[in-house]
């Protein structure tokens, strides 16, 4: 599912305007983006400690050359690429829908008719990848998408670059324990029959919700892929046998995604909207992009952009002339009057600082819920220098500084922030408003 942006995001990467977090893998960050035709495509950021890697764009490159020749229905064809910027990145076809992990968590397991269409299409995936001299090398549930006319096989072709960099750390192993094949775990040479083993593993995890070496800590795991036998008896009688010969302990002894789709044969019918339950169907529509799909943007976007100065003329509007107060109303003080212009209506003094501290202390540098001046900032009390305390009403000392703050704030365009307003009190000799806050 789609998930708004954070404020350390970036708007946009190459030419593509993100929209939205779809997750996060080992290489990097996920995002959906929309291409400058209006095209939704996912992009994948790769992280910076691995980019700085000596070494590593060159393999990411290669992998990124060779994934772009890989073609087929039942892939994430890449369609853009930049391993030579700041920070390498991959753009892919975006396919609405869940992962299989997600859909298997929520859903439960796959009937029988449906996991042999995802059987075949990922065998048909698989046969598109190895065709173009790719292996995949972390194939798993995270990493197939279920769409509405077939799986998905995602993140092909770019796990090379990033499991010579794992190797280069003591004891580090590259894969998912529990769907990686025992070559793997073994840090032996690694071939197509190792993807054609995770495969058997993704399809246990598909039939029963659970891979075939059950849980643990990922030393059992991999003591349990080398040395001990799949649990399968969950696993429906029409597809186990299949699954056996995957999950070999031998390379040599597993099918080819050929020979699997060959089998299969007759027993996959014509992939339909429909080859999945309702349930799974259902939660499709979370996925498919919409007009509302675009998330609000970065905090850091939202700052105002300088302002050149312009001439008086050309900036001075009518000032409004002040509320006249009721007959049995007494006029407010001066002091006053220009403290509740700074306070929206309704709202004290007290949870004012509460709104301008909190983000403060957080490190933000604008405020989650910036104040809004009332209309009445435009009038006389905003004209000069402020001449009270906003939060306490007390009679501040004229400093020439706080005239900036105050026709900033007149000209709507800036909120005062904290630092501003610890200026004034400064100047004044109050007590800054972090210290109030601390009290409270």
């Amino acid at each position: 599912m789609v998930k708004d942006l954070l404020p350390s995001d970036p708007v946009t990467v190459g030419p593509y305007r993100l929209l939205g977090r779809l997750g996060q893998g080992g290489m990097g960050q996920v995002y959906l983006a929309r291409s400058p035709g209006g095209r939704p495509v996912a992009v994948k950021v790769i992280r910076t400690e691995l980019a700085g890697e000596p070494g590593f764009r060159a393999r990411f490159a290669r992998e990124v050359g060779a994934a772009r020749n890989v073609s087929g229905m039942f892939t994430a064809l890449v369609v853009d690429a930049d391993v030579s910027g700041p920070v390498p990145w991959l753009a892919t076809a975006y396919v609405p829908g869940p992962s299989l992990a997600e859909a298997v968590e929520d859903q439960g397991p796959l009937p029988v008719e449906s996991l042999l269409t995802l059987f075949a299409g990922l065998a048909e995936g698989l046969q598109a990848i190895h065709a173009a001299g790719v292996v995949h090398r972390d194939l798993k549930p995270s990493n197939v998408l279920l769409a509405a006319d077939g799986p998905r096989v995602i993140d092909f072709g770019i796990s090379r670059a990033r499991e010579a960099s794992m190797l280069t750390q003591t004891g580090m192993i590259m894969g998912s324990p529990g769907y990686l094949s025992p070559e793997q775990a073994e840090g032996q040479s690694v071939g197509t029959p190792s993807d054609v083993f995770s495969l058997g593993a993704v399809l246990t995890y598909a039939a029963t919700g659970m891979g075939p070496f059950g849980t643990g800590p990922a030393s059992a795991l991999l003591f349990r892929v080398v040395s001990r036998e799949p649990e399968l008896a969950r696993v429906p009688p029409r597809v186990r046998p299949l699954i056996e010969r995957c999950l070999a302990k031998d390379p040599a002894d597993r099918p080819t995604p050929s020979d699997l789709l060959e089998e299969l044969g007759s027993g996959v019918g014509v992939v339909t909207p429909d080859w999945l339950p309702e349930p799974f169907t259902v939660a499709l529509a979370r996925y498919i992009p919409t007009v509302q799909t675009p998330a609000t943007p970065p905090m850091a976007t939202l700052a105002h952009e300088p302002v050149a100065a312009e001439a008086d003329d050309q900036r001075a509007v009518p000032e409004p002339a002040a509320p006249e107060p009721a007959a049995d109303e007494p006029a407010p003080e001066p002091a006053v009057a220009a403290a509740e212009s700074l306070t929206p209506t309704g709202v004290e003094a007290s949870s004012a600082v509460e709104e301008l501290v909190t983000p403060a202390i957080a490190g933000l540098a604008v405020a989650a819920e910036p104040i809004t001046a009332e209309p009445a900032m435009a009038g006389p009390a905003a004209a000069g220098p402020f001449t009270a305390d906003p939060f306490t009403a007390e009679p501040l000392a004229a400093d020439p500084a706080m005239a900036v703050v105050a026709d900033t704030v007149a000209d709507g365009l800036a909120t005062p922030t904290v630092p501003e307003y610890a200026a004034a009190e400064a100047a004044a000799g109050l007590a800054p408003v972090v210290a109030l806050a601390d009290a409270a």
